[in-house]
C-alpha cells in the first residue's frame, strides 16, 4: 500500500534554533524550509522534519541514523565539529567509540541538542 510512497522522518525539538545549528551547521544537512513550527531538511531524497515540541520525549533507542561509507572518517569530521560520541557500558567500542558488530557492521552513536540518539552505520563490504 505505501511501498511507493516517499518516507518522511520526524524528530522533536524544544529549541528549533539550536536544532538548526546542529542539523544544518554541524551535520551539514540541506535546509529546505524553516518556520516557527519546524525545520525541514532534504537528506538524499528523504525528508527530515525537525518539529517544535513543548517537551522532547527522550527515547531510550536510536531515532535517526545514517549509513556512511567510512565511519572512522565521518566520526573524525563530526568530532572536529564538536560532536561527542556515546559509550555504552555493555558494548565493546574502540577508541573512537565505534562498536564492531559480530557480522562486520560498525556503529557509532551521538545525540542532537534535545538528547535524541542518532547513529552512524558502516555496513560490511559485499
Amino acid at each position: 500500500m505505501l511501498s511507493d510512497a516517499t518516507l518522511v522522518a520526524f524528530v522533536g525539538s524544544q529549541d528549533l534554533e539550536a536544532s538548526e545549528r546542529f542539523y544544518r551547521g554541524v551535520l551539514g544537512l540541506k535546509l529546505v524550509e524553516s518556520s516557527a513550527f519546524a525545520c525541514v531538511y532534504d537528506t538524499r531524497g528523504t525528508i527530515l522534519r525537525v518539529t517544535r515540541v513543548e517537551i522532547a520525549a527522550r527515547a531510550p533507542y536510536t531515532v535517526l541514523g545514517w549509513t556512511v561509507e567510512d565511519i572512522g572518517a565521518t566520526v573524525g569530521r563530526l568530532r572536529a565539529r564538536g560532536v561527542s560520541f556515546k559509550r555504552y557500558r555493555d558494548l565493546e567500542q574502540d577508541e573512537a567509540a565505534i562498536w564492531h558488530a559480530p557480522g562486520g557492521t560498525r556503529v557509532a552513536w551521538f545525540e542532537d541538542p534535545d538528547a535524541n540518539t542518532l547513529s552512524l552505520t558502516q555496513l560490511p563490504p559485499g
